[in-house]
């Protein structure tokens, strides 16, 4: 069975880093390219990065792009994603999902498979 998930959250003050870990069974990295999302309380769900399996080229939102880093260890069979210079507006659940289907450009998959997400509050 393909299974996810992700880790690290927590609480930070504005301005600090957080590492997110997303670690999967079932499957290698090989094959599956591998998305963040998060959503915050009351707005709807907001992808924000990805990672295609081969070689690894990671996607970020404009959101984001300037603040967190993706990146895979496939040794480890995980995907981080290091955030960097959190702000408020950040707190969400972070989820972790694969895909079959691989980035087109800037526009990450959907996600076919996902695991329980990881929380992440940002106090101001």
């Amino acid at each position: 069975d393909v299974q996810l998930q992700a880790s690290g959250g927590g609480l930070v003050q504005a301005g600090g880093s957080l590492r997110l870990s997303c670690a999967a069974s079932g499957f290698t990295f090989d094959s599956y390219a591998i998305g963040w999302f998060r959503q915050a309380p009351g707005k709807e769900r907001e992808g924000i990065s990805c990672i295609s399996s081969s070689p690894g080229s990671a996607v970020s939102a404009d959101s984001v792009r300037d603040r967190f880093i993706t990146s895979s260890d496939k040794a480890k069979n995980i995907v981080y994603l290091q955030m960097n210079s959190l702000q408020p507006d950040d707190t969400a659940v972070y989820y972790c999902a694969a895909d079959t289907r691989e980035p087109i450009g800037s526009s990450c998959p959907k996600g076919d498979y996902w695991g329980q997400g990881t929380e992440v509050t940002v106090s101001s």
